[in-house]
């Protein structure tokens, strides 16, 4: 019977050899996206692996997973020899069986499989590390990072020094190096809509119109001046060059950001799309010069009833424990915050998960933050209020910070 399902199994693929069983199967979750089902394994770094998932599952790169239904992973399962790893697969090189050794003991320490492949003789090999030209890869990113470098890192900046970031307005550009503490460390700030999209807005109840586009905006960018004012490399996916860091209480509705100089699409999917792909693109081009530290914010401003007054709340992948653990370091030092400053108040901010699609889509360990309920008079203090949009920043950074020394 085996003998049979082997031949079957090379008859359809076409490119495994008679010594492979099958491809890994698994069930999606609920909050699945291709990406972050292929994180979880550790398979989405590599571009042959997330084609190879495409073509496996007959699936679009813009196609949504469906909660318990099955798909296939770019994981070729061995029956394991019992005497090596080069033998089994009949490969002579040392490094690969190293790695796939590594990959087999990293699933098993976030139980992902339940065995160790020793013992159950079962050896799980990623698809790209037989069926992919990596060395080609490798030697193609390390002439792009000669010729063509990532800009927007302050890595090598002296403390003390300035830099200019345009973005940040012709008032508050110079922004001073304390230290290079972030140094080797990439973020990712996303504010939320954007383009033709204003998102959430307190118009008929408010003396002056609220655009949640432009509050998200302004405080990322505070986030941003904290980051890069401590050696961070720092990408602001939506960016308005007109608009820089404001301190005026009311920040005038527009419709001219863009996704990193592009014109944001007007249908959703395509434009969340469109600022995950931004992000990355990116992040597989650090990834391969050796960045491990990489992180995604994503900035939002809610919209509830005019009654209903909430605290800053945070959202995170469903099953990602890195995406987790910074939405409640995130939740943990707003709470901190609010017991210094407020004793009595109270702070009721959550932590809870949620399918959003820039969880499920983007590759960084990721974050997505509620700042306020746009329409209720307290929490419009929150954003109005110059003072607090750079409290927020602050605490942010603070929470991202205290999540990354752990």
């Amino acid at each position: 019977m085996r003998s049979i399902v082997i031949l079957c199994f090379v008859l359809t693929s076409g490119s495994l050899s008679a010594f492979e069983s099958y491809f890994h199967s698994v069930k999606a979750k609920n909050g699945d996206g291709i990406y972050s089902l292929l994180r979880r394994y550790q398979l989405a770094d590599e571009q042959c692996n997330r084609d190879q998932f495409l073509k496996l599952n007959k699936l679009g790169k813009e196609d949504i997973l469906i909660k318990g239904a099955k798909y296939k992973l770019p994981v070729i399962i061995y029956q394991y020899n019992g005497t090596s790893i080069r033998t089994t697969l009949g490969i002579s090189d040392y490094n690969k069986a190293l790695r796939i050794k590594n990959y087999n003991e990293k699933v098993l320490d976030s139980k992902l499989r339940s065995t160790r492949f020793e013992d159950s003789k079962i050896l799980w090999v990623p698809y790209h590390e037989l069926h992919c030209d990596t060395d080609k890869s490798t030697k193609s990113s390390t002439t792009t990072k000669r010729n063509t470098p990532i800009v927007a890192s302050t890595a090598k900046v002296k403390k003390g020094s300035t830099v200019n970031i345009d973005l940040f307005g012709k008032n508050n550009k110079t922004v001073t190096i304390t230290d290079n503490d972030l140094k080797g460390k990439v973020y990712y700030l996303v504010s939320g809509h954007g383009g033709p999209d204003p998102g959430a807005m307190c118009t008929k109840s408010c003396s002056n119109e609220l655009c949640e586009d432009e509050y998200a905006y302004d405080v990322c960018l505070r986030l941003y001046r904290e980051l890069i004012s401590h050696g961070a490399t720092v990408h602001m996916i939506i960016q308005d060059k007109n608009d820089g860091i404001r301190d005026e209480p009311y920040l005038s509705c527009d419709y001219d950001e863009t996704c990193m100089g592009a014109k944001i699409y007007r249908k959703q999917k395509p434009r969340l799309s469109q600022r995950a792909g931004a992000i990355n693109t990116l992040y597989k081009k650090y990834k391969k010069q050796g960045v491990k530290d990489q992180v995604a914010i994503m900035v939002h401003v809610d919209s509830n009833t005019k009654d209903k007054r909430q605290d800053v709340y945070f959202y995170h992948h469903t099953s990602s424990r890195g995406s987790h653990g910074l939405a409640k370091s995130l939740q943990k030092t707003f709470k901190a915050k609010y017991d210094y400053y407020q004793k009595d108040r109270g702070y009721k901010g959550y932590v809870r998960p949620r399918g959003l699609y820039m969880l499920n889509n983007t590759l960084p360990t990721a974050a997505y933050v509620e700042l306020a309920n746009i329409r209720n008079p307290n929490d419009q203090q929150r954003i109005i209020k110059a003072s607090n949009r750079e409290l927020l920043a602050k605490w942010l950074y603070e929470g991202i910070i205290n999540y990354q020394k752990k």
